[in-house]
């Protein structure tokens, strides 16, 4: 009986897998997030951006908030990637940063400014209250400055950018002006991006 018992259980089919692409469910996440924010979007909107049945919704992400950081997660890391293959375009730590300002005014105009950025909007709509998204957001804004910061010691190396700029703080207004410009388009403000981009690498003389 207990030989029968084990075959049996190790005759049991393996667990189903997952009946869906993960980052393209994602993908319609942010979408929605991005649209309606956090406290708008209920898990019926999420179903029916994902195209997933609420079970299918709650077996891999748990409750709405758990869809939330995975969609915040994987909409930093594409919009990461985005802003490093503008900057890698420039032949100099100048030029690379101008490239990143080109790159924002890019995603703050049209549709995509319409949509908004998902880190501005979780900063606005749910960092007083939600600690876990507020470190979430910390740590984007921190990376990016870092990154910018990084540019300009490449810029100061490379002799773009002179060496009297000081780096990290300026790294801080840049990212100042850049969610700012995100916020402008989500208002469906316009952007004269090539005057705008021009004054901000100002800061760069």
């Amino acid at each position: 009986m207990q030989k029968a018992a084990r075959r049996s259980q190790s005759a049991r089919p393996p667990g189903r897998p997952r009946e869906f692409d993960m980052d393209t469910a994602l993908d319609r996440a942010v979408r929605v997030f991005r649209e309606r924010g956090y406290h708008a979007t209920s898990i019926g909107d999420l179903t029916a951006a994902m195209r997933l049945a609420t079970g299918s919704v709650y077996k891999a992400f748990r409750d709405k908030h758990a869809v939330f950081l995975a969609a915040f997660e994987r909409y930093t890391a594409l919009r990461q990637e985005q802003t490093r293959s503008a900057a890698r375009r420039g032949t100099s730590g100048r030029e690379q940063i101008r490239n990143v300002l080109l790159s924002y005014v890019e995603h703050s105009q049209g549709v995509e400014g319409r949509r908004g950025c998902l880190v501005v909007g979780s900063a606005v709509e749910l960092s007083a209250r939600d600690p876990v998204v507020a470190a979430r957001v910390s740590a984007q804004l921190a990376t990016n400055e870092k990154f910018i910061a990084g540019l300009i010691h490449e810029g100061q190396a490379d002799g773009s950018i002179p060496r009297h700029v000081r780096a990290d703080d300026t790294a801080r207004l840049m990212i100042c002006i850049t969610q700012g410009m995100r916020v402008v388009g989500k208002a469906r403000l316009p952007l004269d991006g090539e005057r705008l981009v021009g004054v901000a690498m100002k800061l760069l003389a």
